[in-house]
């Protein structure tokens, strides 16, 4: 009896290919099942700490949001940032900030301001936008947003 004789591959190597190419298949969502998955809305931190960004921080927030109407924006003001939630801030043509956190906020854009900023500089809560909420640390704030809550993160 001659072993050797019948130590042939039983499968050609196009059968195999073939039947793993089926069986990749067959375990692939199809196309259509990917797009009825939903997906999560887009988060983002915009992180405002000098004022002098503040209008093109606005315009950036206005395109943002006419581009995705869903997208969910929180804007934390910390350090010189601040000044944009200030009640009476003006940018530097005299045109004051108020309207424009008013309009950004109608459009679902939130808004955070660092309160160790407001402790260190003297400035009362009272003088914040009503609109925007005082959170301890601006700082603390954009890292939890970032790595707890999945937010990207934007420095204009």
């Amino acid at each position: 009896m001659n072993l050797l004789r019948d130590v042939r591959p039983r499968h050609s190597r196009r059968s195999v290919l073939s039947f793993l190419g089926r069986a990749f298949a067959l375990s692939t969502p199809s196309a259509a099942a990917i797009a009825a998955v939903p997906l999560p809305a887009v988060r983002v931190v915009y992180h405002l700490d000098d004022v002098s960004n503040a209008i093109a921080t606005v315009r950036m927030l206005q395109n943002h949001v006419k581009a995705d109407s869903s997208v969910q924006i929180v804007v934390v003001a910390l350090g010189g940032g601040v000044d944009f939630l200030l009640a009476g801030g003006k940018d530097s043509r005299g045109n004051p900030y108020e309207p424009m956190v008013d309009d950004l906020s109608a459009a679902g854009v939130a808004f955070r301001a660092c309160g160790n900023t407001l402790t260190f500089r003297d400035i009362p809560a009272s003088a914040v936008h009503p609109e925007a909420t005082i959170i301890e640390s601006g700082a603390a704030e954009i890292s939890r947003l970032q790595f707890r809550e999945g937010y990207a993160y934007y420095k204009p």
